[in-house]
């Protein structure tokens, strides 16, 4: 749950960042929280230093970029090492993204782009030399994101 310390102005910040961090001025943000372009730069400050904000990056569109494979593995670790595991598979070239997963048998669902078959293949031989077992695969047509609803003050008083 929520941060007993992350209050309204913190989460209309986090809503600001996620809908456009790159194009999203202090002072634009400010106007929307009824704050001061000093305040929001503190507070941003404040949660990055505490993890909340882990960083920004760019949303590519892999497909449009010569990658339009995206593939989904899921794969089974023995549950002590599978947090350790994270920082090697994403060391393996064509991998984005590992979430660790905490119900079923599959532990760990690895996101891979490759622009063939051939790209996502030594992907996987790679995870069952760490000793993974991949339990499935599934190729994705799309993925959209949007930034989380709880972070929004307008749809709570909705």
């Amino acid at each position: 749950m929520a941060d007993e310390d992350t209050d309204d102005v913190d989460r209309a910040i986090l809503r600001a960042l996620q809908e456009d961090a790159r194009n999203m001025s202090s002072g634009d943000i400010a106007e929307r929280t009824g704050t001061s372009d000093s305040t929001v730069r503190k507070r941003i400050q404040r949660l990055e230093s505490e993890g909340i904000v882990k960083g920004y990056s760019a949303d590519v569109d892999y497909g449009k970029s010569g990658y339009p494979l995206r593939m989904l593995l899921f794969c089974t670790a023995s549950i002590p090492e599978r947090g350790e595991q994270i920082p090697e598979i994403l060391d393996i070239d064509g991998v984005v993204s590992v979430q660790e997963l905490v119900t079923g048998e599959q532990n760990l669902l690895v996101t891979v782009v490759g622009e063939s078959d051939d790209d996502i293949t030594p992907v996987a031989q790679e995870l069952l030399e760490m000793g993974l077992t991949v339990a499935d695969e599934v190729l994705v047509r799309s993925h959209e994101t949007t930034p989380f609803g709880g972070f929004d003050p307008e749809a709570e008083s909705s």
